[in-house]
């Protein structure tokens, strides 16, 4: 049998042998997989021993008590954040709060479990947990191996999201309890906080369909002749409100026609997930540039923005699934992490390239070139 490695930072020894004996005669399926999962569970008492563990040895699952002798468990998340270890943190604490609940959550928690809690909660945590990783894991191996079971795969991970997540359940558990009083507006964070996962599990379901399709071979392709110059208007104006809100100016240049042979909904779908990216990852008062430039052997297509860019190390992931960009300045914007894998997908159709070019602070720049 698999087996997790779980660590468990609390101070108070009952709670770290209660979750030790709950977690050792427990395991966890999923379709697709051979056998069960199961827990190798190890315990610290401090945020300081546990820094020293994480530095050695990074655990699948953290379950990390915030009240802790010396180093809180939000510091300990906060260095697991800054180091992007990658791990998966679930809060527990006796001193459940509004505040800590959205900060914890904002640092990179999973969940946040308050104390006192039965097995069955524990258990229904670390059963979610698990399948997080499950997929994750799952989603990896396919790409390497190129399986065709990847269609089921997909189709069973969108209904899977199609269930709230986790933390909204927590967030719900906090507002039934009053935690924050009977104040309404007491609970507008958590309530954005929320309505922005909710929000995150729709663009995901979204794309994943797009992706099912695409990878099934399964989506009706209605290639003609059109105008990519009025595709791109269409983009642009879907691509409006979302400027505004964002205060990101976007500017179309282009020839009045550019006909290619191409489907259209594939190229609305490039558009929109490139325009949105380069809004979502902008700066207030920032600005887009679509160009087009119409020659003879190839179709080039830029889309050049002024925002908060990437490091280069940061790079050569960007087209894979499941992949975002996670750091201090883009923790709360959301997206599936799909987005750029479809469009990838979607140019290769065309056996076309993508490339990109980025500075920290100054921008980022897509270009799509497309032989005729």
């Amino acid at each position: 049998m698999e087996k997790l490695n779980v660590l468990v930072v609390d101070d108070e020894p009952g709670i770290c042998s209660g979750i030790n004996r709950i977690l050792s005669k427990f395991s966890v399926g999923f379709p697709f997989m051979d056998e069960n999962i199961g827990f190798d569970v190890e315990e610290t008492f401090s945020g300081e021993e546990a820094i020293k563990i994480l530095d050695n040895k990074v655990p699948d699952i953290i379950l990390l008590d915030n009240k802790l002798p010396g180093m809180l468990g939000i510091e300990v998340l906060e260095y697991i954040n800054k180091k992007r270890f990658e791990t998966i943190v679930l809060m527990i604490t006796s001193y459940a709060s509004l505040e800590l609940a959205v900060k914890a959550t904002n640092q990179g928690a999973h969940d946040f479990i308050p104390k006192p809690f039965t097995p069955q909660e524990l258990r229904s945590a670390i059963e979610s947990v698990t399948k997080h990783i499950f997929l994750k894991r799952m989603t990896r191996k396919l790409n390497k191996e190129g399986k065709q079971i990847r269609f089921q795969f997909l189709s069973v991970l969108s209904h899977e999201l199609k269930t709230p997540l986790n933390a909204i359940e927590g967030y719900l558990r906090i507002m039934q309890e009053r935690q924050a009083g009977n104040d309404l507006e007491g609970y507008n964070k958590i309530i954005e906080r929320s309505l922005l996962r909710v929000k995150g599990m729709r663009s995901l379901i979204m794309d994943l369909l797009d992706l099912t399709k695409i990878e099934s071979g399964k989506k009706r392709r209605e290639v003609a002749p059109v105008n990519i110059a009025e595709i791109a208007k269409i983009s642009v104006d879907t691509m409006g409100p979302i400027s505004i809100q964002k205060d990101v100016k976007i500017y179309l240049k282009t020839p009045a026609e550019v006909i290619f042979e191409a489907d259209q909904e594939e190229f609305e779908i490039i558009f929109n997930n490139l325009l949105s990216n380069a809004i979502k990852y902008n700066i207030e008062g920032g600005r887009v540039d679509c160009i087009i430039d119409d020659q003879a052997d190839k179709l080039i297509i830029t889309i050049k923005d002024t925002g908060i860019g990437m490091d280069e190390d940061e790079m050569p992931r960007l087209f894979d699934e499941f992949v975002r960009i996670k750091n201090e300045q883009t923790k709360n914007i959301s997206g599936s992490g799909l987005g750029l894998s479809i469009v990838k997908k979607l140019i290769r159709l065309y056996k076309g390239d993508i490339t990109v070019e980025s500075k920290p602070g100054e921008g980022s720049t897509f270009r799509l070139k497309f032989p005729r």
